[in-house]
């Protein structure tokens, strides 16, 4: 019989501010729609930290936001909400 392995250690000490990168198009309400998301998992988030960064073409819209990451399960979860919004197209 073999003894389950142990999860691996993380290497993210919590809590601690962690940078989420989240591309999609440049349409209206993106950045809105991303900091209500961040605001649900980090209520202390401050939108006015977000960093925007268009793509060469103007078609896409990087933003990245920093929440306070209290657990694994937190980020997960936050990742999960992020990248099954429709106006998003990848999460970092």
């Amino acid at each position: 019989m073999t003894t389950p392995t142990p999860p691996a250690e993380s290497l993210i000490e919590y809590p601690s501010q962690f940078p989420i990168k989240v591309m999609g198009h440049k349409v209206d309400g993106l950045v809105h729609a991303i900091s209500v998301i961040a605001k649900q998992f980090d209520p202390a988030f401050d939108a006015s930290t977000i960093e925007l960064r268009e793509s060469k073409g103007g078609n896409y819209l990087g933003v990245t936001i920093t929440i306070t990451a209290t657990s694994r399960e937190q980020l997960d979860e936050l990742y999960r909400t992020l990248s099954t919004h429709p106006m998003v197209k990848v999460v970092l």
